[in-house]
């Protein structure tokens, strides 16, 4: 099992641990950092705009409305814990495969 992620079949999530990168160019996925998968957010770390950005960026790579992507923890961290209600989604494919 990858380090990241996990699936909670009971709640019908997934859990993300992500280590966000404020205030970059543009929002994407750069790899991984220690056992969190590591994002560059385009957004300010100020009145909450960098989770929301990030947030926004997880639930369109998921195919799933922003409303099924919470944050659990870190909001004031770089550490981030996120779920996102897609049980049967696969984070790699989401998160890693790449875009067009």
């Amino acid at each position: 099992m990858t380090r990241w992620y996990r699936r909670d079949p009971a709640a019908g999530v997934v859990v993300l641990a992500i280590h966000a990168q404020p205030q970059a160019r543009r929002t994407e996925v750069v790899g991984t950092h220690g056992d969190s998968l590591k994002v560059k957010v385009a957004a300010p770390a100020l009145e909450n705009r960098a989770n929301e950005a990030l947030l926004a960026f997880v639930a369109e790579r998921f195919g799933v409305a922003r409303r099924d992507v919470s944050l659990l923890s870190g909001e004031k961290s770089r550490e981030k814990r996120v779920a996102v209600r897609a049980g049967d989604a696969d984070p790699e494919k989401a998160l890693l495969a790449p875009r067009d």
